[in-house]
């Protein structure tokens, strides 16, 4: 741990340790995967193993070849990939977080919202929902509001609107 001159709060330092090699390896590898060059040589194996079927006369030993490549690397795959998303979700999370905090109007309360439960989006969402159900009635695509200040916004726009006309 180290202190940082005048602030004496107490940073934490990041090991470049097993985890971070993992993570390493598992953007490029998911990188790699992604590639159309990564389907044509999966293409190619899979082919390849056809044509050899008749070779082998389509014995079992010559399927069990497939089955177990095939499992092999879908069973690695699975957390390869598992932790390249996790890594990118969390990036995602974090600029989100990010803008909804320096929005003087949004609601603050969405910071994090990833931690509640399903019942709990479930009624977010229905907040939302009202608030499309209300800018839809005002036909005006800029409008927004927060979960805060949904219908007392509504009704002043209303009245500014009427006041206008």
């Amino acid at each position: 741990m180290k202190t940082n001159g005048k602030n004496s709060t107490l940073k934490r330092r990041i090991p470049h340790n097993q985890a971070s090699l993992f993570d390493r390896i598992s953007t490029v590898v998911t990188r790699a995967a992604g590639r159309p060059a990564a389907s044509i040589i999966a293409f190619s194996l899979v082919l390849i193993w056809a044509l050899c079927g008749p070779i082998f006369d389509f014995s079992d030993t010559w399927q069990l070849v497939i089955n177990t490549s095939t499992t092999i690397i879908t069973f690695l795959m699975v957390f390869i990939i598992q932790q390249s998303q996790n890594k990118d979700t969390l990036a995602l999370q974090l600029k989100l977080n990010e803008l909804i905090a320096c929005q003087q109007r949004a609601s603050n309360r969405l910071i994090d919202i990833e931690d509640l439960t399903e019942d709990e989006l479930m009624v977010l969402k229905k907040f939302y929902i009202k608030l499309a159900d209300l800018a839809e009635k005002e036909n005006d695509l800029h409008s927004s509001h927060s979960l805060d200040e949904a219908d007392s916004s509504h009704i002043r726009k209303k009245k500014s609107l009427q006041e206008k006309t």
